[in-house]
């Protein structure tokens, strides 16, 4: 069972059952993986840094700051990482990830971190079977992680209950579940997604753009890397960073920019997924130089830019093309004339109305129409939204 070169850090906690991450270490390390290991404070009373260093063949991290005063960056950590596990994971540690609390190292590259999540709580079984356990827990839960159940057995306060941490091979063989579902159902497929906003310059410094982040559209292409696709990224004014090796990204600005750099790609996409915030209108003339504040009043003629998605649905082969929506009234209902006006398989829709969705969150909510079916999803990060997004391309591929 190969998890070569799976990039896997593993938080410890403050528990009794840490040494059994030294056996989990040495099988992760034996079937290719790349561990690195932070120890809490606590997690040092219970098992040797020296140990788990020479058996990872990776220092192990306890702080911000080594003995030498270099600074073990929390950011570089969290975005090396293909899965961060945390095992044991105590009481204190669940109730840190579920209310934000960020006093160490581990909690700092967990805040940070934008790759899957494995909690594998262990405690005494009254511990485990408090009210706030399970409420964090399911919150943990909630947040996209992942849960590997403490089991039933004999507990250090001698006590027999459930709260025992799963056993190393059981971690590992969910571990490497997790990497065979992220199989590559993509391979072979061109993927063609746009992100972010276009800007309509008035003059040489102003313009006229949207609150889009770009999130949304990086999260859909970096997922659809992730299983295999070969990924065209096309953005607008973005803050967003791409490190991918299946995917491409073009920069523009404009809305006309985009149309043509769309229409390069388009005839060779097998999935076209239009993110983008794109301006419909654009000024009819561009002053060349800065507009000057002489009058009380300046009135900007715009016109209607090109409509890249309607002509992407006019010229449709036999591409899968998903639009989004993003609506503050009639929400529904302007959807579907969209799905059909534009020839869509797919439209999402978001609403401004609902608090967490749209532009410049982390999360957002969305339903899914298309003509002969429709879905709703609860609240949600950008990046399960993806997910859920690419499963339904799966399912109609």
């Amino acid at each position: 069972m190969s998890l070569q070169g799976k990039k896997i850090i593993l938080g410890i906690t403050g528990g009794i059952a840490a040494y059994k991450m030294n056996y989990l270490v040495r099988d992760l390390i034996k079937s290719g993986a790349e561990v690195k290991i932070i120890l809490t404070k606590s997690a040092e009373q219970f098992v040797s840094a020296l140990t788990l260093s020479t058996l990872s063949k990776n220092k192990v991290y306890t702080d911000f700051y080594d003995e030498n005063k270099t600074w073990n960056n929390h950011v570089e950590l969290a975005l090396w990482a293909d899965l961060l596990l945390i095992a044991p994971c105590t009481a204190n540690t669940l109730s840190k990830i579920t209310t934000g609390v960020c006093d160490n190292l581990l909690m700092a590259v967990y805040m940070s971190a934008k790759c899957p999540v494995v909690i594998a709580p262990a405690m005494d079984l009254d511990m485990y079977a408090h009210p706030t356990v399970t409420k964090n827990l399911q919150t943990a839960e909630s947040f996209g992680h992942l849960i590997i159940p403490a089991e039933f057995g004999e507990l250090a306060s001698g006590l027999v209950g459930q709260g025992r941490l799963a056993e190393p091979e059981t971690i590992f063989s969910f571990i490497k579940n997790q990497f065979d579902e992220a199989k590559e159902t993509f391979a072979g497929k061109k993927f063609l997604i746009t992100a972010g906003p276009t800007y309509e310059n008035i003059d040489p410094v102003r313009f006229i753009g949207n609150h889009s982040s770009g999130k949304m559209g990086f999260d859909l292409a970096k997922e659809a890397a992730k299983r295999g696709a070969k990924v065209i990224l096309i953005s607008g004014p973005s803050s967003q960073k791409i490190d991918n090796k299946n995917i491409t990204l073009h920069k523009i600005t404009s809305a006309k920019e985009m149309f043509d750099e769309v229409f390069k790609y388009y005839d060779s996409a097998d999935v076209a997924i239009m993110s983008a915030a794109v301006a419909d209108y654009t000024p009819k003339v561009k002053a060349t130089e800065k507009i000057k504040k002489n009058e009380n009043e300046l009135t900007i003629e715009l016109v209607k830019n090109k409509d890249i998605l309607r002509t992407m649905g006019e010229q449709k082969k036999n591409q899968f093309l998903v639009g989004f929506a993003l609506e503050t009234q009639n929400e529904e209902e302007n959807a579907k004339v969209k799905l059909v006006k534009k020839n869509l398989d797919l439209i999402v829709l978001n609403s401004l109305r609902d608090e967490g969705a749209g532009f410049a969150n982390e999360t957002n909510k969305v339903k899914f129409f298309t003509p002969t079916e429709e879905q709703s999803f609860s609240l949600k990060s950008k990046e399960e939204v993806a997910k859920d997004i690419l499963n339904f391309i799966e399912e109609k591929l």
